[in-house]
Formats: C-alpha cells, sequence, structure tokens
C-alpha cells in the first residue's frame, strides 16, 4: 500500500526547477504529481510517477540527487471537514504526520492525498481499521489513466 516518491533536491536558484522536469521528458516519465517546498539555499522536489526506477535514473544521469521515500496515498471525503475527519484519526493514534499534499484528481466525491507518516505501517493499519481507503499503487496509477 506504499507508493515510491523521488525527492530531488535543488539549488534555489531561477531555473533550476526545469532541468529535473526536462530530464523526466526526455526520457518520456510523466509526473502524476508533485509538490515543490524551499528553503532559502535549497528546494525539494516531490514527485510522484509511475516509472519510479527510470525516473530516478533519468534524474541522477542528468546530475541530481534523488533520494526515495515510501508515502502513503490515502482517499478523503472530498466535502468541508473531509480532510479534518481523517486527522482525527490520525491524531488519536498518535501517527506522527511529516507532510502532505494532494494530487490533482478525484473522483465520486473523494480526493487522493499524499501523506508521508513516521510510521506507515501503523498509519495504514489505523486508518484501514477505521474504514479508509488507503489507496495502493495499481489502483492509484489506473485512476491517473482515465
Amino acid at each position: 500500500m506504499k507508493i515510491k516518491q523521488l525527492s530531488v533536491f535543488l539549488e534555489n536558484k531561477p531555473g533550476r526547477l526545469s532541468a529535473p522536469c526536462r530530464a523526466l521528458a526526455k526520457a518520456g516519465i510523466n509526473i502524476l504529481t508533485l509538490s515543490l517546498a524551499d528553503t532559502r539555499q535549497f528546494g525539494i522536489l516531490r514527485l510522484i510517477v509511475e516509472e519510479w526506477e527510470q525516473a530516478k535514473r533519468a534524474l541522477e544521469q542528468a546530475g541530481s540527487v534523488v533520494n526515495v521515500t515510501e508515502v502513503t496515498a490515502v482517499e478523503v471525503e472530498d466535502r468541508p471537514g473531509g480532510l479534518a475527519a481523517l486527522l482525527d484519526i490520525i491524531e488519536k493514534a498518535n501517527i506522527n504526520l511529516e507532510y502532505m499534499y494532494a494530487f490533482t484528481f478525484g473522483a465520486g466525491g473523494k480526493a487522493i492525498l499524499v501523506f508521508c507518516f513516521g510510521d506507515p505501517d501503523t498509519a495504514i493499519q489505523v486508518l484501514q481499521s477505521q474504514g479508509v481507503n488507503v489507496v495502493g499503487r495499481v489502483e492509484l496509477f489506473a485512476r491517473t489513466r482515465r
């Protein structure tokens, strides 16, 4: 139920974001979702792609420093309070949430959020026990092709 995410470390200067995007384009790899966070000196581009191993190689060959992390995709009710209800489950279980971001699509009144948990296995177990749909890799990528 965990999904591989690539984190690309970028110098915080104009034009640095385009290099990894061009490398992935040249390799024929589509970015399904991303998040960009920055500090004064560097940024972290977090990416989810279907062909993560190929993407990692392409990025490294282009000179990028890449880290692979396991994240969890979760379906959330796309309504006011949907995220708050999900966070209540996470907080009551005392699970550390390191960061999160969203996919750019939803379906049937549901949104997909990507979470990086301190203990993903426990988080998945707790969420599923509360009836939350943890979206697996195959289901997630099938949804992006629609």
